[in-house]
């Protein structure tokens, strides 16, 4: 094999690999970064839309008020401030006859939501009160019980809890489409109850949304960081195979380009690990398919940002968002609206037109304005993953950072974060990354920073049930 030239080769410039570039760059190592696209961003990338100018993402993305590690990222670019927060209220959910606002009252977690679900059209008092149950489990969720509830579906763990039908419509398999994107009976007992406690354990949980592409957020920034420190972003860099040994390890790119790397890490999909080095593949692994359609509107639709349908067997859209309302200097524009189909098979065979019209009557759900205004522009984007599904298993088999090959790392947001796939588990990936590369070289840092724990109520109940747990062993 040739000499290292770099010491580290990172495949892939999506979130998972620009965080473990910016990392390892601003402690002195050189990277290279390889990239197969045309732009760096990955699942979170974005683009000029030629007939309008406007910036638009590959689908809208949701940021949390509790993660840590994107922000830090971000403090880190110098971008954190260009975040549009939706601070009055967590969300608004379009159900009937009258639309659920869901707002922090000034109550501990976890009771914090309940006076607006007490109100909500479709639960009464016994489907609120067989929420107790999962709601204790959840408060009391440790890490250390995923194996045990990995192998539950999420559906026949609630009904065997006593929740009522009613309610595992109305929140969970609402929560399992639009956060797990992964219909409720196959998903994991253990990747629902952490998400379920960490939305439950905090005073004021809230969402925010880029107010600029979310690229412009960090790629460009990202490739500054790693370049001014003496590394390299090579994009249209499409790496074709891979050759390993402890001292030195080679990207061979599809042109025949050798690159080589003291530690290699990478940033890719299951699918693209498996055909970049099959000694690491995870093939278990399914994606979640989504589209996202951007429409451009006559009309000013509404002044709301972020609003959702409730779950339906027959829903497409789940979550929608009005950009003119979100983006920096789009306020007297009339509405751009960005949606979601998740888990997106059902509509495989419907073309973009068919596809543009459903989404249309779905805004007029909650804006009836919508079916007698003029969409002036749309852009479907079809994405073969966006993430992996979180079924019953997943969770034993994502992978951690470091491999079974000396000197090669994983990163991305299916790997072992202890978080759900997302922003926040992607850049925590590319940090976990970085400090095994760092570790590798007899370097012991810690970048990646854990959940914060849960406050109030839901805080002290997590603390007792792992003492108890503690105590047990």
């Amino acid at each position: 094999m040739p000499a290292a030239a770099s010491d580290v080769v990172i495949v892939g410039a999506g979130l998972a690999g620009l965080a473990c570039g910016v990392a390892l760059a601003d402690r002195g190592l050189a990277v290279t970064v390889l990239e197969r696209d045309a732009q760096a961003g990955g699942r979170a990338r974005s683009w000029v839309d030629a007939a309008t100018g406007d910036t638009i993402d590959i689908g809208p993305h949701i940021v949390h008020s509790e993660y840590r590690n994107f922000p830090a990222l971000l403090e880190r670019l110098g971008t954190r401030s260009r975040i549009a927060w939706h601070r009055d209220k967590l969300i608004t959910i379009v159900t009937r006859p009258r639309v659920t606002e869901l707002r922090h009252r000034p109550l501990t977690p976890p009771l914090s939501l309940l006076p607006d679900l007490v109100g909500a059209p479709g639960l009464n008092l016994r489907d609120l009160l067989s929420n107790t149950p999962p709601t204790w489990r959840a408060m009391m969720f440790g890490e250390d019980q995923v194996p045990g509830l990995d192998a539950i579906a999420a559906a026949d763990f609630l009904r065997a809890l006593g929740t009522t039908e009613p309610m595992i419509d109305w929140f969970y398999r609402f929560a399992a489409m639009t956060v797990m994107n992964v219909p409720l009976e196959r998903c994991s007992t253990a990747a629902l109850m952490r998400v379920h406690s960490q939305l439950i354990g905090h005073r004021g949980i809230h969402f925010g949304f880029p107010a600029v592409g979310l690229a412009q957020l960090y790629a460009p920034q990202a490739v500054r960081a790693i370049e001014s420190a003496g590394g390299r972003v090579l994009l249209r860099s499409h790496v074709a195979a891979t050759r390993h040994s402890p001292e030195c390890h080679v990207a061979r790119l599809a042109d025949g380009t050798e690159l080589s790397g003291r530690q290699c890490v990478f940033a890719v999909p299951p699918k693209e690990l498996e055909a970049l080095q099959p000694a690491l593949a995870h093939t278990d692994f399914e994606p979640s398919p989504y589209v996202s359609l951007y429409l451009w509107f006559d009309r000013k639709l509404t002044r709301e940002r972020f609003w959702a349908l409730p779950w339906s067997p027959t829903r497409m859209n789940y979550d929608f968002y009005d950009l003119s309302n979100i983006r920096e200097g789009w306020d007297a524009r009339p509405s751009v609206t960005a949606s979601n189909i998740i888990y997106s098979h059902a509509t495989q065979e419907l073309d973009d037109s068919a596809l543009v019209e459903a989404t249309v009557r779905e805004i007029a759900e909650f804006l009836p304005e919508a079916a007698q205004a003029k969409v002036t522009h749309a852009s479907v984007h079809r994405i073969p993953m966006a993430i992996v599904c979180p079924t019953t298993g997943s969770e034993s088999k994502r992978p951690a950072a470091r491999t079974r090959l000396a000197g090669v790392h994983l990163a991305g947001d299916w790997t072992r974060t202890r978080m759900p796939s997302s922003m926040e588990s992607a850049v925590c990936s590319g940090f976990l990354a970085a400090e095994a590369v760092l570790a590798d070289l007899g370097r012991r840092e810690s970048i990646a920073l854990e959940t914060r724990p849960n406050d109030g109520l839901a805080g002290l109940v997590q603390r007792v049930a792992r003492w108890r747990r503690c105590r047990a062993r």
